[in-house]
């Protein structure tokens, strides 16, 4: 079990050498403070303890002020113990009111003070788990899992933002669309467990061409569609013809087989005429994917302004 980062704050020294003399006994690592604002000085630190134990009363600011910043400022939760010789039912609810999660009276009891310790270290466990829960739901419900790369709807959503940010900062992107060429005889012919390698060396092959903030996603089957944010027409075309060779450049050496593989592209871009939609960027460069199919396959065709002005009023009438 990882050591634990506790806060001390406290401001009368013999309380505040109990309490350290405790924690790190119990294998606890000990940052102390003497007044709330240098407590609150170290839980706005990139390193910030994540269990704290505060006093009531101390200079400069009082431990419920303490909380009550933490809670509307902090970004990651801090589980809080406030310590008071305060013993009133009132001044505890003031307590929980401001937001510490445990209450700790005066003189407190060592025992005591390691168990709600352990409380709150498992509840902070269970929180890390939940997050981990939550980031792992959250890759799966927008990543491919075979490929790694976004899904469907993660590449749409990333293509639309795209959009929107290029239409109000006046700049472009571009969208490619690259199909494996005939991949059904891959599967056919070696199965679907190549077929599966193949996709993924592709899609590293991609990931490896493009740049850190370009975005891939799995269009569907052996279809991907490449986002390139700031990237006019001319620009787009380039960088699609260079993802065009890294994926041709040699076969894919599956585990009982070496395969070639080529790839057709289409690529819009919004510069090519006054587009915003990212339905038409992405219906323009399916329709330039097609044509590098039907001229032989293994090449790039850019969208023509006119067919990306034409398709702009089709779909604009179409949600009229």
């Amino acid at each position: 079990m990882s050591q634990l980062r506790v806060l001390i704050a406290e401001d009368d020294p013999v309380s505040s050498r109990i309490l350290q003399a405790h924690l790190s006994k119990w294998g606890y690592q000990v940052v102390v403070t003497t007044n709330g604002l240098d407590a609150w000085a170290v839980l706005q630190g990139s390193d910030a303890p994540k269990l704290a134990v505060l006093d009531w009363m101390m200079p400069s600011m009082d431990g419920p002020e303490v909380i009550r910043r933490l809670r509307q400022d902090s970004k990651e939760y801090v589980y809080v113990i406030l310590l008071t010789a305060r013993s009133q039912k009132e001044d505890m609810l003031a307590g929980l009111e401001a937001g510490a999660d445990d209450y700790l009276s005066k003189p407190f009891d060592a025992h005591e003070l390691k168990a709600r310790i352990r409380t709150g270290r498992r509840i902070l466990d269970l929180q890390t788990q939940l997050m981990t829960v939550q980031t792992l739901l959250r890759e799966e419900a927008t990543h491919d899992p075979l490929t790694k790369t976004w899904n469907r709807s993660g590449i749409l959503d990333i293509l639309q933002r795209e959009c929107a940010r290029a239409a109000r900062s006046e700049g472009s992107v571009g969208v490619v669309m690259a199909d494996l060429d005939h991949f059904k005889p891959v599967n056919d012919t070696y199965g679907h467990m190549t077929g599966d390698e193949v996709l993924r060396e592709m899609s590293r092959r991609m990931a490896a061409s493009v740049r850190a903030y370009d975005s891939i996603g799995r269009y569907g089957g052996e279809e991907f569609v490449i986002v390139l944010p700031d990237c006019g027409a001319l620009s787009a075309f380039q960088r699609a013809e260079t993802l065009r060779e890294d994926i041709s450049n040699k076969p894919v050496e599956a585990t009982s087989v070496s395969v070639a593989v080529t790839a057709s592209l289409g690529v819009a871009a919004m510069d090519q005429v006054d587009c915003q939609d990212y339905e038409v960027l992405l219906r323009a460069a399916d329709a330039a994917l097609y044509r590098s199919k039907a001229a032989g396959r293994n090449q790039t065709t850019l969208a023509t302004p006119q067919e990306i002005s034409m398709l702009s009023a089709v779909i604009g009438q179409g949600k009229a």
